[in-house]
């Protein structure tokens, strides 16, 4: 199979040579063997994307000035030639970091189009500029504004949906970006920048500059950038809020998660398993809000380890670009090593009832059984810390009380569910756990309502007009009175 390799970066509207000769190399998790290449950005490059994107955006007749309804045009176009590739975007990410290829086909396809029309659909259903009569006589002109030049940053792990959560509302509110993906998925970020070209997004509204966390650090820090929006580890994210405070630069910061499923004494798993599935080991285990500490009561106790263990147990292992595939590989050596360590320690913590190993028949690539411990309590390591691989660890609690005491006993605090055969009091039960998000009976990224977490998981929120907000600045003009 032939590589996909580029020798030139998105920047300014155009294909430019880069500042460096040295280049990141894709390899397939699947297969190991390499399957592309691109231009590995240095400084000089983030310099050059960031003027372009600030004499964008300091254009007096350029994007920031657009009416929202021009700006929705292009964006509709962007839209439509992101579609036209979604079959070739699905396959890049699947074959970057293991994602199986139905669940790329919607993550990866069908998110980022969907989020472009709808934050054009929101900033053009409200007004740009709002007349406010004031108390002392004059009036308040008050209006929101694009914040400026965006630097965004972006993990490996849903490299197009996570992307668009910035680009769709940051493009919106008349922002220019420079994006700076994960170096294991980068194919998928230089389709997209050809599908701008084509959609013919004026020249620095997007720019990408690929590279490691050097490049990323000076991205952050670069005196052209007026927001920084960052998904990835809670540690990152600390050494990006350290800079943006002391910068007083605007932040969003969407970061790790150790989310609890609570099962409640009259949840039916088995009817709702599928759902289950999509909310503990969807995507590989490898998805920040998953459910991976399962509360189960006692009273049903070895019931729901059986059932959990036999849905581990059923899901089909292998490539990811076969439809039958539920679990993929891991995106490198070194995250399956990373998990493999949690498993060891998991042994010694708690009862082992499937997996912990690599799956037999799979010699090549960077494969891990789906994991399930019994018998472990909230304060094990796996239990505490975040370990992004397909390990569940199934923790026993008393009443619904001691269950939302579990739950909220964690650093983290980004997603969750409650299962349940009464939808009214799993909600009264999610109401009480202190996470940013939280399902019933399943869990999705719904694109109207605030994604984001507390304590541990971050600060600020994506989706919803929530997430066009963050993008904006309120400026008020004083009036006289007449």
């Amino acid at each position: 199979m032939p590589t996909i390799d580029y020798r030139q970066l998105y920047i300014g509207g155009h294909w430019t040579d880069p500042t460096t000769a040295a280049t990141i190399d894709v390899h397939s998790p699947t297969t190991e063997q390499l399957i592309g290449s691109v231009p590995r950005g240095g400084e000089a490059d983030v310099d050059a994307a960031v003027a372009a994107a600030r004499a964008a955006f300091d254009d007096p007749d350029g994007w920031a000035s657009w009416h929202p309804k021009q700006r929705g045009e292009t964006l509709e176009q962007f839209a439509a030639e992101l579609e036209a590739r979604g079959g070739e975007t699905a396959a890049r990410v699947a074959m970057q970091n293991g994602m199986p290829i139905w669940l790329a086909q919607r993550f990866e396809s069908i998110f980022p189009p969907l989020l472009l029309r709808y934050y054009s659909d929101v900033m053009n259903s409200v007004p740009v500029e709002e007349e406010r009569p004031g108390m002392l006589g004059g009036t308040a002109l008050v209006s929101r504004q694009p914040v400026g030049v965006v630097g965004a940053i972006v993990p490996w792990n849903v490299p197009q949906g996570i992307a668009f959560l910035k680009v769709a509302p940051a493009l919106a509110a008349g922002c220019t970006v420079v994006l700076k993906p994960a170096e294991e998925t980068v194919l998928d970020s230089f389709l997209m920048a050809e599908a701008a070209v084509a959609a013919g997004l004026p020249p620095g509204v997007l720019n990408v500059v690929p590279g490691g966390r050097d490049l990323g650090a000076a991205l952050v820090s670069h005196p052209g950038i007026d927001k920084v929006s960052f998904t990835g580890s809670t540690a990152a994210g600390r050494a990006i809020a350290e800079t943006c405070g002391r910068l007083l630069r605007s932040v969003t910061l969407e970061l790790g998660g150790k989310s609890a499923a609570i099962v409640l004494d009259d949840a039916d798993l088995g009817a709702s398993i599928e759902a289950f599935f999509g909310a503990t080991l969807l995507n590989n285990g490898q998805i920040c809000w998953l459910n991976t500490r399962i509360l189960a009561p006692r009273s049903r106790y070895t019931e729901i380890v059986d059932t959990i263990t036999d849905l581990a147990r059923s899901l089909t292992i292998g490539d990811p670009l076969d439809p039958e595939t539920k679990i993929g590989p891991l995106v490198s050596s070194q995250q399956r090593e990373r998990v493999e360590g949690y498993i060891a320690k998991g042994k010694q913590e708690g009862r082992l009832t499937t997996g912990g190993s690599r799956p037999p028949g799979l010699d090549q690539g960077w494969f891990v059984e789906p994991t399930v411990f019994a018998d472990v309590d909230n304060n094990a390591t796996i239990s505490r810390e975040e370990i992004f691989g397909p390990v569940l660890s199934v923790i026993p609690y008393g009443d619904e009380s001691e269950a939302i005491a579990i739950a909220n006993d964690s650093d983290y605090g980004l997603g969750g569910t409650v299962w349940s055969s009464d939808i009214e009091h799993a909600a009264d039960v999610a109401r009480k756990v202190r996470s940013g998000t939280i399902g019933v009976n399943h869990y999705v990224n719904e694109p109207v309502a605030p994604f984001g977490g507390i304590k541990d998981s971050g600060m600020g929120r994506e989706l919803g007009p929530e997430g066009l907000h963050a993008f904006q600045i309120h400026k008020t003009i004083y009036l006289p009175p007449a």
